[in-house]
């Protein structure tokens, strides 16, 4: 015997809406692409002294935050080892950097430099490792070139020094245009 089947309930189809963002805070977005601008244009424009002068503030913000990091550490013991050791790797890097204006921007971006070979080599081994397992020859050529970068970023890193500055110009611009546009557009969604 048939059951009989209820035609009136009907499953709704739920169409998710669009994510809410918060509305309230459009204008610290602009502020930061017009900052991320102004940033770019300098480091473009005037890159020795602009570096110098953002690894400067890097260093002030290291010594600030170790200082802060120790105090917590010694007050609130839970973990406390850990922060201890932060903190105090923290006011060291930020204290050499202030003892050494003039060198410290060349070391601090050395190592960016051989941190982001490393990086690149691993990430063109995981690349070519992916292509080996059938993503094609195409993944297997990125790879290579990631090698092949990060291996002229490892063997001539006073290249990468010179030129990093502007590429991070350029990306402080484009990022920072993005933003200003954003912004507005979070600005522009709140009057509707």
């Amino acid at each position: 015997m048939e059951q009989p089947v209820d035609t009136d309930s009907r499953t709704e189809l739920k169409i998710p809406k669009e994510p809410k963002m918060p509305q309230e805070f459009w204008w610290s977005v602009l502020l930061e692409g017009i900052i991320a601008i102004i940033i770019g244009i300098f480091l473009l424009y005037e890159p020795i002294t602009t570096t110098t002068l953002l690894i400067q503030i890097l260093a002030i913000f290291w010594l600030l935050e170790g200082i802060f990091s120790v105090i917590r550490a010694l007050v609130f013991t839970k973990d406390g080892k850990w922060k201890l050791v932060s903190g105090i790797l923290s006011i060291i890097a930020g204290a050499v950097i202030l003892m050494y204006p003039i060198i410290s921007p060349y070391i601090v971006l050395r190592l960016l430099i051989i941190f982001i070979g490393i990086l690149a080599l691993v990430n063109g081994a995981v690349i070519i490792t992916s292509a080996l397992k059938g993503r094609g020859w195409g993944t297997g050529i990125l790879g290579a070139l990631t090698i092949v970068l990060g291996l002229l970023l490892l063997t001539n890193s006073l290249a990468g020094v010179i030129v990093l500055p502007w590429i991070f110009g350029v990306f402080f611009v484009i990022g920072g245009i993005g933003a200003v546009i954003w912004g507005i557009n979070m600005r522009t969604r709140k009057q509707d």
